[in-house]
């Protein structure tokens, strides 16, 4: 069978993109920053409604701590010192069919300049037993499963 290992060169851009049009995955990441409160940092979209853990969308040619660092910065103006440290992994399909989100916990912070230009209505801290009514039902389950050590629900 090491015939394979010989060709595997000359096949593999059509295995994935075989792979890519069958299973059809995106991945999305959150970042879980408090402050020396204890506070959660929350951000409401201009074109979404609720309160959100910053985040985004992976993209091509990106790790999900890379992108969960750049989202941080353009949404919220907050700035990575060291690694984000991986809380859990979420199954997104009822909302968006082949949809996975990494939430990461970020430990290490200063702020900076957010740079996202009309994407964020609204950036704020709350204490996580006084969250917005308008959070989103998966934020504030991320929020209490990180923060009170309830064991994550695989789905988002």
């Amino acid at each position: 069978m090491l015939w394979r290992r010989r060709i595997e060169p000359f096949t593999r851009p059509f295995v994935y993109a075989w792979f890519r049009w069958n299973r059809g995955l995106t991945l999305g990441v959150r970042g879980l920053v408090t402050d020396a409160e204890g506070r959660v940092l929350l951000i409401q979209h201009t074109y979404v409604p609720g309160w959100y853990m910053p985040g985004g969308g992976v993209e091509r040619g990106e790790t999900a701590e890379t992108a969960v660092i750049r989202e941080l910065q353009e949404e919220a103006g907050v700035r990575v010192i060291g690694r984000p440290r991986l809380l859990s992994a979420h199954d997104n399909n009822a909302r968006h069919p082949g949809d996975h989100v990494l939430v990461y916990r970020i430990e290490a912070w200063e702020p900076c300049e957010a740079s996202a230009q009309g994407e964020i209505h609204e950036v704020a801290w709350f204490a996580p037993d006084a969250l917005p009514e308008d959070v989103t039902p998966a934020t504030r389950r991320r929020i209490v499963e990180a923060l009170e050590g309830v064991d994550s629900d695989v789905m988002w």
